[in-house]
């Protein structure tokens, strides 16, 4: 059973910083690619970022140069570090594990107010 844990949601100013972090349960964390997206009100989910096994990354048009991610094996995590953050940022962000099957974590807030 994979679970995933999200933290560090919360509410910050524009221009302001945010760390997500996921927390997960599989053992063999090192070979899944690990992923972020989010779903703002009345949208649909969106992705955010991903880094694979082999830290390989991708980003959405939306984030780069803003946003970066990162994982380590050793602590079974992965993290969004989130800057420069704009209102349009606000939304709900899920942590997702890729290995064929995806998995969600249950998700935590970000708002950003203006």
């Amino acid at each position: 059973q994979v679970q995933l844990v999200e933290s560090g949601g919360g509410l910050v100013q524009a221009g302001g910083s945010l760390r997500l972090s996921c927390a997960a349960s599989m053992r063999t964390f090192s070979i899944y690619t690990m992923g972020w997206f989010r779903q703002a009100p009345g949208k649909e989910r969106e992705f955010v970022a991903r880094i694979t096994w082999n830290d390989i990354t991708n980003y959405a048009d939306s984030v780069k140069g803003r946003f970066t991610i990162s994982r380590s094996n050793a602590k079974s995590t992965v993290y969004l570090e989130m800057n420069s953050l704009k209102p349009e940022d606000t939304a709900v962000y899920y942590c997702n594990a890729n290995r064929s099957i995806d998995y969600w974590g249950q998700g935590t807030q970000v708002t950003v107010s203006s």
